[in-house]
């Protein structure tokens, strides 16, 4: 079985998400001074239904832990991945410091799995999409790839934008592009820290409903790089595949992995672990969705 076979596969027979009148408000867990919520698809789907459904905008980021250290190196990408209404545990590094921190979770909230899911049941509510990312044609090849998968899927638009700084017009034009379409789900594909940086500075200017930075899941969807087998992201060694697959473009990132969990065991022997769920909701934050 293909790996695009045995993913439409998973993600066909998932069960339906179930949506209420006014859905829980999302908590937030602390690792290294960044707020994620450990939470799983369906929640997600969720929240992004609920933001539709009252009009309000907002933008996604999946967050690893090689984001995690650039956010301590790059003040506006911390500032990005703060603004962030959902911040997704998007590598294993994450889930195993939110274990060491004592919170409760989830598991990996993936990009790649997250697009898949979206536009698979966005479908029954007539989802509308536009791909933003990628290098030339890559977004049109995604957009291709994804119809074929889930018919009736309505992808209203694609553009891969140069890769250098953008002048005002460029991006004006950018924006004028991707509203004439009337998107709810704006997908990004720039890479960190680039596609955080932009979902912030767009904040408020592009009327979709959510804009999701998934970076590489333009790359693994639309075929240009082949994405790690079912069975190897299912035991957290996707990192591994990809290092060994892309290792010259893999080794630098991989470099904050060690350091990132070095700071993940400082913070825990600072703060009292969260073992008890009822305690985790009392420490954590609330955001309104």
């Amino acid at each position: 079985m293909s790996a695009n076979a045995q993913t439409t596969s998973e993600i066909i027979s998932e069960k339906h998400v179930e949506m209420t009148p006014h859905e829980p408000k999302v908590s937030k867990c602390n690792i290294l001074d960044i707020d994620f919520d450990l939470i799983d698809y369906d929640r997600t789907i969720q929240t992004i239904e609920q933001c539709r459904r009252n009009g309000k905008k907002i933008y996604v980021t999946m967050t690893n832990p090689h984001s995690v250290m650039i956010c301590h190196r790059d003040t506006d990408m911390k500032q990005a991945t703060a603004g962030a209404h959902i911040i997704l545990p998007d590598g294993a590094g994450i889930i195993l410091a939110a274990k060491l921190l004592g919170y409760p979770d989830n598991g990996r909230t993936t990009g790649p799995m997250l697009m898949l899911r979206l536009c698979n049941w966005g479908r029954q509510k007539g989802y509308r999409h536009f791909f933003y990312g990628g290098a030339q044609a890559v977004a049109q090849r995604l957009a291709d790839k994804l119809s074929g998968m889930y018919s009736g899927l309505d992808i209203v638009g694609t553009y891969c934008p140069p890769f250098r700084p953008l002048s005002p017009e460029e991006d004006q034009f950018i924006i004028d592009t991707i509203n004439a379409t009337s998107p709810d789900i704006v997908w990004v594909g720039l890479g960190a820290p680039k596609q955080e940086k932009w979902m912030a500075d767009h904040l408020g200017k592009i009327r979709a409903t959510a804009m999701i930075g998934v970076g590489a899941a333009f790359d693994f969807h639309s075929g240009n790089i082949r994405w790690a087998p079912g069975w190897i992201r299912k035991i957290g060694l996707e990192w591994a595949y990809r290092l060994g697959r892309e290792p010259k473009r893999m080794w630098r990132r991989n470099l904050d992995s060690p350091l990132f969990l070095a700071r993940v065991i400082a913070q825990r022997f600072k703060s009292v672990p969260v073992h008890n769920p009822q305690i985790a909701l009392q420490k954590k934050t609330q955001v309104d969705i």
